[in-house]
């Protein structure tokens, strides 16, 4: 027994190994890839903004092609006769016609197939058509010209977006921003489908068999509104220009819920031709990488901070010149424009954003306190968004701080934040002193419609609920009480703002030319619903930050418009601003 099974083992592994395997290839037929589709990325509305669609390359058979050609005997032409002959031919010159692809191009395919093998039938001569173009090509209805389909990604709104949504690589994975976070959630699984084909190639009816059906991927839904992303987008191009910046971005947030409704820059990445912006804006997103000296829009962390710890009240005033200097500690700093000594108020330093005023008056408290509050209101470290190379920012101990860094910390300088991070700080002092984490995504949406990768949210209380209305009330005298920002106001609707101007570090203990100017604002003040940021990087001239109030007040303007914003009922504040 033992040894006729032996016999029989034998006789199947070695003997016969060869046509059985032959045999099963048969059976199980000609395997064809069915391709599970990456899912799509919407914004808040179910507007896609990257999305697969089929494309189809084109695969020539060089043997069958030149076989049309023969001599008055019907004998098969010499290769170099036969090619000439398949140059002329009208049909070549229809399929160049409707590709855009020069004959000389489709010839070069022939020749270089031919050349590794005489008998090939395997030519690679057109790529990733799209569906108007298939059906083109197709009704030319040439035998030895192949279809092949495979998914791949489009992105409707091209730029508009294309910063945070980034892009895929060549192999169809997730190489910038939303795009590769939530690779897991959109790839999808292919599956298997085969066929039996009979001797000339064509598949037998009734033998197509699914094996292994495809997965597709999940969608993942953004918070991001397509429409006011657009205007954002639109605006901040214009301004760029108008103001010779290098750059510009803007961000709106839902105040109570922390999503991010419009997160734009420019110049900004269109994933469809990634070539066609400058090399540093196609790895990722501004907000979240890029790290710039906030300036002024920190005065009002530092303010908060001695408020809700008590050093002092809106009222609090201080004599202020527009410049400072203790040569003994290796100290000076002055305001970013002269002015007469005068008795300024908390409310009113911050209305004239005065980095003396912020630092004499600041100086009561102590660094540690203070470091602590930047720290909270989230300075240093990366948000909860946790989006592809997000920047921590740059926040060092007091105990390294020098004698200027002591001072220049609490109006911007000496410190490093993006804007993301600030936008995230002023969130929570808005937001009745708590800090909901920023998101942009909703969560993954299923086939079955379930939702995975939903952000968990941790509230955060950063600032007593009264220093929130504080706050709110002091920045309010800057558009209703600085001459130079009066721009910002909105009629019936009451509006919290801060004006920033910023040195930029140069890298060599110095500072470069020019300025990063921005506008932070937070409406209505009486019931906080939406926050406004945008920055100007390096505009020509050295202008100052009034020369961006335009900018955010037309993107407030409409974001009052798209979200139907109530006017406000009550009365603007109207604290002192000088003692």
């Amino acid at each position: 027994m033992v040894a006729s099974l032996v016999y029989k083992l034998f006789d199947i592994q070695v003997v016969h190994a060869s046509a059985l395997t032959a045999q099963a290839a048969e059976r199980r037929g000609t395997a064809i890839t069915l391709y599970g589709a990456r899912g799509d990325i919407v914004g808040d509305d179910g507007t896609v903004l990257a999305g697969s669609v089929l494309r189809y390359d084109f695969i020539a058979s060089p043997v069958n092609a030149l076989s049309a050609y023969t001599d008055a005997s019907g004998n098969a032409l010499p290769q170099d006769q036969a090619l000439a002959k398949l140059a002329a031919d009208p049909v070549l010159a229809k399929l160049s016609k409707v590709t855009g692809t020069p004959v000389a191009t489709f010839m070069t395919a022939f020749r270089n197939a031919l050349k590794a093998n005489a008998q090939s039938q395997y030519a690679p001569l057109i790529k990733n058509a799209d569906v108007p173009t298939f059906n083109k090509i197709e009704a030319l209805k040439i035998a030895w010209l192949t279809p092949v389909s495979h998914p791949a990604r489009t992105y409707p709104d091209g730029a508009v977006g294309g910063n945070i949504v980034g892009y895929v690589n060549s192999a169809g994975a997730g190489a910038e921003g939303l795009e590769q976070q939530y690779q897991k959630c959109l790839v999808g699984e292919n599956g298997e489908e085969t066929y039996q084909a009979s001797r000339d190639g064509v598949a037998l009816p009734g033998s197509t068999k699914v094996t292994k059906p495809a997965k597709q991927g999940g969608t993942l839904v953004t918070t991001l509104d397509p429409d006011l992303n657009w205007f954002v987008n639109q605006n901040l191009a214009a301004s760029t220009k108008q103001l010779g910046a290098e750059f510009a971005q803007g961000s709106v947030v839902d105040i109570k819920t922390g999503e991010i409704k419009a997160a734009a820059q420019y110049p900004s990445v269109d994933p469809n031709n990634i070539e066609s912006v400058p090399a540093a804006y196609r790895s990722t997103s501004m907000m979240f990488s890029s790290m710039f000296e906030p300036g002024s829009t920190f005065k009002s962390l530092t303010a908060a901070a001695m408020i809700d710890s008590g050093y002092a009240t809106p009222s609090s005033h201080v004599v202020t010149p527009d410049s400072y200097s203790d040569p003994s500690k290796g100290v000076r700093f002055s305001d970013a424009e002269y002015h007469p000594v005068e008795d300024m108020t908390l409310t009113g330093i911050l209305m004239n954003s005065s980095n003396v005023g912020i630092s004499l008056l600041g100086k009561s408290m102590s660094a540690q306190t203070r470091y602590e509050y930047y720290k909270k209101f989230g300075i240093g470290s990366p948000t909860s968004v946790a989006f592809p190379a997000q920047a921590s920012g740059i926040l060092t101990k007091p105990s390294t701080w020098d004698n200027q860094t002591y001072f220049t910390t609490m109006f911007g300088q000496g410190v490093s934040a993006t804007m993301a991070q600030m936008v995230q700080a002023y969130q929570a002092m808005a937001n009745d002193g708590v800090m909901v984490p920023l998101s942009l995504v909703k969560g993954c949406k299923q086939a079955d419609g379930t939702m995975t990768d939903v952000p968990k949210k941790t509230t955060t209380r950063v600032i007593k609920s009264s220093t929130s209305k504080t706050m709110l009330d002091m920045l309010e005298s800057v558009p209703q009480k600085n001459a130079s920002d009066a721009a910002l106001k909105t009629p019936g609707y009451r509006l919290a703002a801060k004006t920033g101007t910023a040195q930029e570090p140069d890298g060599h203990g110095g500072y470069r030319q020019g300025f990063y100017i921005s506008v932070m604002g937070m409406f209505p003040v009486d019931n906080p619903q939406y926050l406004v940021d945008v920055n100007i990087g390096f505009p020509a001239g050295n202008k100052m930050s009034y020369a961006a109030t335009p900018l955010f007040h037309t993107i407030m303007s409409q974001v009052l418009k798209t979200y139907r914003v109530s006017p406000s009922n009550s009365a603007p504040s109207d604290l002192p601003v000088t003692h």
